[in-house]
């Protein structure tokens, strides 16, 4: 059997520097292995006057990095179609309609269309409504729509654009990509819950005593200064990504692995994290925003930024899950720029025994020989792979205990060879597959959340800058666990 995928791309935003950098290097690599052939097309979108040959050369431009045989690329670029377009502009639509006809035609695309919007969310609603005004929908193949965050400002702009694209396609047409969800080690967190009985029936309150996620990134706002002053820290990754990661590890096994299933679940596991009052906020969360060291400046001396800017570029905070699973455990998150480095990791920090028994050997260089407590963590980038703490018997006299660390890596090759995020994604919206996608009531659940810390935040200035370049955030962060007796697994060197 055939493992091609027969489809019209549309790209809004077909210049622009997501297309560059993600979309054409991801679909030229389903192209080399098969999944795209000879039937599929893709129809670029942007104000920019180009023509097909200049097209051809970007594209070829943005795949120099791959390497790639030259002819191959040619081919592959000879499906490409640029359309100089004004998104706002209703006549711009007739156009592309007579485009998409006249390349269903010549590639045999059996009318399935998949319009991908890499362009600012103020354009989606005026794009979905011109998109079914003007009958550019088909009839006879499928319609699918991929939509980039931020999706919303907060819980009422998301409720908008949403319904403005729902008033166009249903859900189940409308495929909101995050691309945390397209990683290796984040789809494999359902693999070891529900793949291992030793971890599953360990997975709850009663072995485990806090989780922590961090999405550290060592750079600063870098060309996203306009977009990131005008969401910080808690929209761009809590609100998105790193809730995403929580409901994977909190959801209930699914009866089956199947998109409906898995969807059901994590909305559950959201619905249930507990809404904190304001005073609750000023307890539980901590912002930041870095200064100034050495030849790194301070936030607010970056191009484009405020002066006065109070835009959070850290974030910790501890989130609560009200539910049989999960009552009493601490989710701990926190991400930001300027950190010490760029990764992302997750810590499952288990109980210690009840008794420890080991604690009445004399002969010990630690004379309370305590228990370090079992931790698995999940690397999930740049190294992908597993580590697992626990406790062993020192060599030598006596019954002294060190953490002894058991570490498993994916193999280097097989990691340069496997499917980066993006193209996983586009292979899982051309199979219909939106299980790594995020649903409407994830998000909306996502921003009630959300909306109630931030909301708490505009009404309160901060003292900012308050950290440091090239460190884990604030101090404020270590002190939100030390008072649960808790501290990050992972600290500054």
């Amino acid at each position: 059997m055939s493992k091609e995928k027969i489809a019209l791309f549309t790209i809004f935003g077909g210049t622009g520097d997501l297309a560059q950098r993600k979309l054409y290097p991801s679909l030229f690599k389903l192209y080399q292995k098969g999944y795209l052939q000879d039937h599929f097309a893709v129809i670029g979108t942007a104000r920019r006057p180009w023509t097909d040959e200049h097209y051809h050369e970007i594209i070829a431009d943005s795949l120099a990095s791959l390497k790639a045989d030259a002819a191959t690329v040619k081919a592959f670029a000879s499906h490409f179609y640029y359309q100089s377009h004004d998104v706002t502009d209703a006549q711009h639509y007739v156009t592309l309609k007579r485009l998409s006809e006249t390349l269903d035609a010549q590639y045999g695309l059996q009318g399935n269309r998949i319009f991908y919007l890499a362009m600012a969310p103020n354009f989606f609603g005026t794009i979905a409504q011109h998109l079914k005004s003007e009958n550019i929908l088909t009839d006879n193949g499928f319609n699918r729509v991929i939509i980039e965050k931020p999706f919303g400002h907060d819980y009422e702009s998301a409720k908008v654009l949403n319904d403005e694209l729902t008033a166009t396609f249903d859900e189940n047409q409308v495929y909101r990509i995050d691309h945390y969800l397209g990683k290796e080690m984040i789809q494999n967190i359902s693999a070891i819950r529900f793949g291992n009985n030793i971890w599953e029936s360990l997975w709850n309150n009663r072995y485990i005593s806090n989780v922590q996620i961090t999405l550290s990134e060592k750079l600063g706002v870098e060309e996203r200064a306009v977009y990131y002053d005008n969401s910080g820290a808690l929209r761009d990754m809590v609100q998105n990504h790193i809730l995403q990661i929580l409901s994977l590890l909190t959801m209930d096994q699914p009866v089956e692995f199947t998109e409906n299933d898995i969807n059901i679940e994590k909305v559950k596991a959201l619905r249930s994290l507990r809404p904190y009052t304001p005073a609750e906020v000023a307890d539980n969360f901590v912002r930041g925003q870095y200064a100034a060291d050495g030849d790194v400046k301070d936030y607010r001396s970056e191009d484009k930024i405020s002066p006065e800017s109070t835009t959070d570029t850290f974030v910790a905070g501890k989130v609560m899950i009200d539910n049989f699973r999960w009552s009493g455990v601490p989710f701990y998150v926190r991400t930001g720029k300027r950190l010490a480095d760029k990764f992302t990791r997750i810590d499952v920090v288990f109980k210690r025994p009840i008794v420890n028994i080991f604690n009445h050997d004399n002969n010990a260089s630690d004379s309370t020989n305590e228990l370090a407590p079992n931790v698995l963590t999940i690397n999930v980038e740049p190294t992908e792979g597993f580590e697992l703490r626990m406790n062993a018997k020192c060599i030598g006299q006596g019954f002294a205990t060190t953490p002894i660390q058991l570490d498993y890596d994916h193999d280097s090759e097989a990691t340069a060879n496997s499917p980066e995020a993006y193209e996983r994604l586009l292979h899982d919206a051309l199979n219909g597959d939106a299980t790594n996608f995020t649903h409407w009531q994830e998000v909306a659940y996502s921003w009630k959340f959300v909306d109630v810390i931030q909301k708490y935040w505009d009404e309160h200035t901060p003292d900012f800058p308050n950290y440091r370049p090239g460190t884990m955030g604030p101090a404020a962060s270590d002190e939100l666990l030390k008072r649960d007796g808790n501290e990050w697994v992972y600290k500054d060197n």
